[in-house]
């Protein structure tokens, strides 16, 4: 039998899916979405096209999408950033960000759970490439999870054939994404991957259990489980490095809006932080922002967005590795038996102070934390260092909300004054119109 060979380019051409995500393959003499779903270099090389998709569509779809409601970056273009730095009850459900949200994470989801469905009949005996296949598409298909629970106050947890997803409360879609790293996890520890998979999926440059363990961290503490959080953190190496790459035919995504010709989005000054939250001398600042050539005509200081976007073939890291020790005093801030304030402190300060070491060479080189020494104050100073941190990581509206910052009244248009535009999206009208016996009421604000 002849063998067939699959590029990702090819099979992300067959990513093409309707908002409630049914699958539409296109018909195009070549190997059928059949022959992909039931051989091993099909499977595989669709792992490889859902690795990308998510970076290169998803990730974006997810960081410009809520960087813009929760104050980091500004939209100066197109009518679609406009109506989310407006935000408020003016945000309509035909905006083309909030599509695109849903969209992306609910194309990674079913293509994730094609995976997960075909691989088990397709590697047979070789248990070892099927470890690795399957833990990577659950990995997957709970950062698509997350990034529609950041969004919406109720989200899909699977997809469904005829468009017709169901929904659920976002902390139970957020437990839904906990199973599936727990076993992920679970996975790959009974049965380390084959050569075979890290070769053709990871490289060197994706670390697939740390990245199972940030997650498992990031996610159990926008769920409030602060122990099981405090713990996977705790599992990830500080020194581990897991990136994005891009390329010529798959771009940075976020590059694509900060960083072309004239931007459709600029950063605000200070990372969009009002006075108070951020600290003068950070050298976060200049790392992530840079002041353009000619300053931009507008009532607030707007700059260059720099850091990991400022190149089309730029990288983007999976995770930062000092979301961690952040994640790790929030949670012995927040839960019990964990640690003490001292504790908190020092995660803290390994934060603040620290000048070499990073793998990705973010650093804030700041002085230790001088401030009292009590659980609020201690909570506030965290926020920060996350908001200094984590630039454009998708996080910050999630941490907005988490940290019960100033946000907008139903009924008001925002103002500067509001530290999000919005606390969750309205549903996308496509969604509504296709799927209306399930698509929940739109929240208030």
């Amino acid at each position: 039998m002849k063998k067939l060979k699959f590029s990702s380019l090819f099979i992300l051409s067959l990513l093409i899916i309707n908002i409630g995500c049914k699958k539409e393959f296109p018909n195009i003499n070549q190997a059928s979405s059949t022959e992909i779903l039931n051989t091993k270099e099909g499977i595989l090389s669709l792992s490889v096209a859902l690795k990308q998709y998510y970076s290169t569509s998803n990730l974006g779809a997810l960081v410009v999408t809520t960087g813009c409601t929760s104050r980091e970056i500004k939209g100066v273009l197109f009518i679609n950033n406009l109506d989310l730095e407006t935000g408020g009850s003016s945000l309509p459900n035909d905006n083309n960000n909030l599509s695109g949200l849903f969209s992306t994470s609910l194309r990674t989801m079913s293509t994730a759970e094609d995976i997960i469905a075909n691989a088990p009949g397709v590697f047979g005996t070789d248990a070892a490439t099927l470890s690795g296949v399957i833990a990577h598409a659950k990995l997957f298909k709970a950062m698509a999870i997350g990034a529609l629970s950041t969004g919406f106050e109720q989200c899909p947890t699977s997809s469904d054939r005829k468009g017709k997803v169901t929904y659920v409360p976002r902390i139970a879609a957020l437990q839904a994404a906990i199973q599936l790293l727990n076993e992920a996890s679970a996975t790959i520890a009974t049965t380390a991957p084959s050569a075979t998979f890290n070769t053709r999926l990871l490289g060197a440059d994706f670390k697939l259990l740390d990245c199972i363990n940030a997650y498992n961290a990031r996610l159990n503490l926008m769920a409030g489980n602060y122990q099981v959080a405090f713990a996977a953190a705790s599992l990830v190496p500080p020194s581990s490095q897991s990136t994005f790459i891009y390329s010529a035919s798959g771009n940075n995504p976020i590059y694509n809006s900060v960083g072309v010709g004239t931007p459709s989005l600029r950063a605000r000054e200070n990372l969009g932080l009002p006075a108070g939250l951020f600290t003068a001398g950070d050298a976060r600042i200049p790392f992530y922002t840079a002041a353009p050539a000619t300053p931009v005509a507008d009532p607030e200081i707007l700059k260059n967005v720099v850091g990991f976007f400022n190149s089309a073939t730029k990288s983007i890291p999976v995770y930062l590795p000092d979301e961690m020790l952040l994640i790790k005093a929030e949670c012995i801030l927040r839960g019990t038996g964990i640690g003490t304030l001292a504790d908190a402190v020092t995660q803290i300060n390994a934060v603040r102070t620290q000048t070499t070491g990073d793998p990705f060479l973010v650093y804030a080189n700041l002085p230790a934390y001088s401030g009292t020494v009590d659980n609020t104050s201690l909570l506030l100073e965290v926020y920060k260092q996350r908001c200094a941190e984590l630039y454009l990581q998708g996080l910050r509206l999630e941490d907005s909300r988490r940290f019960n910052r100033t946000g907008p009244t139903p009924g008001v248009n925002p103002t500067l004054s509001n530290e999000r535009t919005r606390n969750f999206y309205p549903y996308p009208l496509n969604e509504r119109n296709l799927n209306s016996t399930n698509v929940p009421p739109d929240p208030a604000i």
